[in-house]
C-alpha cells in the first residue's frame, strides 16, 4: 500500500466525487479509477458505493480514512523532519493543546523563537487530553498541552507557570451573580455544562460526596459553544477563568468556586520519541522560561 494511493483515496472520499479528485490531484481519471480499483483488490473490501453523479464511502472505506489521515499525517511530518535536519532557520512544529487561558505563555515563547528562527512553522490541533495524547502516542505530534497530571512512564512533562481557575459563568442578570462565589450548594439542581473531562476529573473531586447531587445537562469540549447556551438560557457552564467573553457586552458573568479550584496545566512530550533540532530548540526556551516563572 502506497502513501500515493492513501492520497488519492483520501481526495475522492473528500470530494465524493472522482472527475473532481482527479482535477485537483491533476492525474487523469483512468489513472485514479485504477488506483483504487488497485487498493480495493489489494485490502479485499469494497470501499466506495457509486451513484450517478458521486460515490459515497461503505464502513470499510469510512474506516480506512481514519488510517489513511493519520499515515499521510505521519509521512508529511517524517518528509519535513528531515528536510528540516539542515535547515538553520527553523522547522516544523507539531501541537496538540488543551483549551487554557495559559496557552499565552506557549505563545510567547513561540513568538520568541520565530523572531530568532524566521522559517519556524507551527501546526496547532485541539483537544481534551485523550484526543491530544492519541495523536502524541502516534507520533503526530511534538508536544501536546493536557490539564491532567501526565503519566511519568510515558511522558517527560513541564508544569505552566500558573494554574487555571474554575468558575461558573452565568447570565449577569442571574441571582446568583450576586454572589462573589460559587459554592456546590448553588449548584445543585441546576441544568450544568462543561466538558466530560473536566466533569469527571476536578467537578467531581471538587464537590466530593455532593457530586451526585449536580446535574451534568450537556457536555462541550470548547467552552464559546458552550457559552451560547448559557446566553440563551438553557443553563449555567462551569469552565476556567478568561476562556468565554464576560465583559459587560456579552451579558455573562463569571463568578469562582468556593473553596477555590485550580487546574494546573502541563506541556508534554513522549519521553521516547527523538527531536528535530527546531523542537530541541523550542523545549530548551521553555524549559529555561517555565522554571524561572
Amino acid at each position: 500500500m502506497e502513501i500515493r494511493t492513501l492520497r488519492y483515496f483520501l481526495a475522492v472520499a473528500r470530494e465524493e466525487n472522482m472527475t473532481r479528485a482527479a482535477e485537483l490531484l491533476h492525474v487523469t481519471q483512468p489513472t485514479l479509477s485504477k488506483a483504487l480499483k488497485a487498493l480495493e483488490d489489494e485490502l479485499g473490501k469494497k470501499l466506495f458505493t457509486r451513484h450517478s453523479f458521486s460515490i459515497a464511502l461503505t464502513e470499510e472505506g469510512a474506516l480506512l480514512r481514519n488510517r489513511a489521515e493519520d499515515l499521510v499525517m505521519m509521512a508529511d511530518k517524517i518528509e519535513k523532519e528531515f528536510l528540516s535536519l539542515d535547515d538553520i532557520t527553523g522547522g516544523d512544529l507539531y501541537f496538540g493543546l488543551a483549551e487554557s487561558y495559559q496557552i499565552r505563555y506557549l505563545a510567547r515563547e513561540l513568538r520568541v523563537l520565530k523572531a530568532q528562527y524566521p522559517g519556524l512553522k507551527y501546526h496547532i490541533t485541539s483537544g481534551d487530553t485523550e484526543q491530544v495524547t492519541e495523536k502524541l502516542d502516534k507520533g503526530l505530534l511534538d508536544f501536546a498541552v493536557v490539564c491532567d497530571t501526565p503519566n511519568g512512564k510515558k511522558y517527560d512533562a513541564i508544569a505552566f507557570p500558573e494554574g487555571d481557575i474554575w468558575g461558573l459563568i452565568l447570565p449577569e442578570k442571574d441571582p446568583l451573580a450576586q454572589k462573589e462565589t460559587i459554592r456546590v450548594d448553588d449548584l445543585v439542581g441546576l441544568p450544568l455544562f462543561t466538558s466530560e473531562q473536566g466533569w469527571e476529573g476536578d467537578i467531581r473531586a471538587w464537590a466530593g460526596d455532593r457530586f451526585p447531587e449536580l446535574r451534568l445537562e450537556g457536555s462541550f469540549r470548547l467552552a464559546y459553544n458552550a457559552s451560547m447556551f448559557v446566553r440563551e438560557g438553557l443553563g449555567y457552564q462551569l469552565s476556567f477563568q478568561h476562556l468565554v467573553d464576560v465583559s459587560e457586552d456579552s451579558a455573562l458573568a463569571f463568578r469562582p468556586l468556593e473553596p477555590k479550584l485550580e487546574t494546573r496545566l502541563y506541556l508534554i512530550w513522549n519521553r521516547f520519541q527523538a527531536h528535530t533540532p527546531i523542537a530541541e530548540r523550542f523545549l530548551s526556551r521553555v524549559k529555561s522560561s517555565f522554571g524561572s516563572a
